[in-house]
């Protein structure tokens, strides 16, 4: 038998099992209109968390447009948000690091201090390794343009002076120059929260929890259900957002305010449901770099963190409280004297919401 001729160097070719291209239309490679030269690989190493994932994506636009022929891969705990612009996303597991240990990279991007982040990197086989490595059994800077964000990580007095955001400073370790690169999501339009916005009242998404880690963010219940009301009594429609662990709370804001709660959803409907609303309000949380990412006015109420860290491409705002903050990166408030997120007052969120709006 004469078998059809595969091109190992082009970017559809899988060799586990077929191409799209050839699911799609039957094609073999010596015909193919759609072959696309690859000559290497990239990695990404960004494990975190899902918001931190989200935020690292404006890289890949200068990947795709800096190294065209290459196979972008990225290794997270979270593969399901990556774009299509990431041509193969991996889970932590067993068997990605199995193939990341088998394979030759171009070049490997760690940009997670997490010492098994570090130590995966230090032992991948790659031409140029930027980001963080394993020196001593410790993280460490693997190449000179990452130590401004490494000390960032280690001295809180660096941290406080530090002026760049997130994403300016990820650009730094790859030695780009950040160019107002937007976060990439793949957002699904099923439409089926196109009722949402049926009444024509502006939908202001509110993203009521902070998580278990960061509970010095919280702001209370009373302060969430006068936000409400302000924005209603200006014309406009509350949509509470959260998951499962805020469904109690919404579910009471709901009950006691008459604020929208369609309820709470797996991560892309959850996405899709945000993407119905005209602006947003949230803590520093996953679902403010969906916002972000979804392009929507951000009124982003931070208290704890250097607000010069948030890149929110000019939509929307940072508030933050009255009362100073004494405990910045730390996950619950030891301030004794008073909780500063209770000077953050619901009129200055109402009042930033109606600003981004005429945004």
């Amino acid at each position: 038998m004469t078998y059809p001729e595969f091109r190992i160097d082009c970017l559809h070719f899988r060799g586990d099992i077929p191409c799209k291209p050839h699911k799609d239309t039957g094609v073999h490679c010596a015909s193919c209109q759609q072959f696309s030269p690859q000559d290497g690989w990239i990695l990404v190493i960004k494990l975190g968390a899902i918001g931190d994932v989200i935020r690292t994506t404006p890289l890949l636009h200068k990947l795709r447009s800096e190294y065209p022929t290459k196979s972008i891969c990225w290794l997270t705990y979270s593969p399901d948000i990556l774009p299509a612009a990431v041509h193969k996303p991996l889970a932590f597991s067993p068997e990605s690091l199995l193939w990341i240990q088998n394979t030759d990279f171009d070049l490997c991007i760690n940009l997670d201090k997490d010492p098994h982040a570090c130590a995966l990197a230090s032992s991948v086989r790659t031409n140029e390794l930027w980001g963080f490595t394993l020196r001593n059994g410790k993280p460490s800077p693997a190449n000179e343009r990452a130590t401004h964000k490494f000390n960032t990580g280690l001295f809180d007095d660096v941290n406080k002076a530090n002026t760049k955001h997130y994403v300016d400073e990820i650009f730094d370790i790859c030695g780009w120059s950040f160019a107002g690169e937007e976060y990439v999501l793949d957002v699904p339009a099923s439409g089926r929260f196109a009722s949402l916005r049926t009444n024509g009242k502006p939908l202001i998404g509110l993203n009521t929890g902070c998580g278990d880690r960061w509970t010095s963010r919280k702001w209370r219940d009373e302060q969430w259900i006068e936000l409400i009301s302000l924005l209603q009594e200006a014309g406009m429609q509350p949509m509470l957002l959260g998951g499962k662990q805020e469904h109690d709370v919404n579910t009471k804001f709901h009950n006691e305010t008459g604020a929208l709660y369609p309820g709470f959803f797996p991560l892309r409907d959850f996405m899709e449901q945000m993407n119905e609303c005209d602006a947003v309000v949230s803590a520093v949380t996953m679902a403010m770099h969906v916002a972000v990412g979804l392009r929507k006015p951000l009124i982003l109420m931070n208290n704890i963190f250097n607000p010069h860290e948030f890149e929110l491409y000019g939509r929307g705002e940072i508030i933050q409280p009255d009362k100073s903050c004494h405990c910045f990166f730390r996950g619950t408030c030891v301030n004794k004297e008073y909780h500063c997120m209770d000077s953050l007052q619901p009129a200055a969120v109402a009042a930033a919401v109606q600003r981004s709006l005429k945004q």
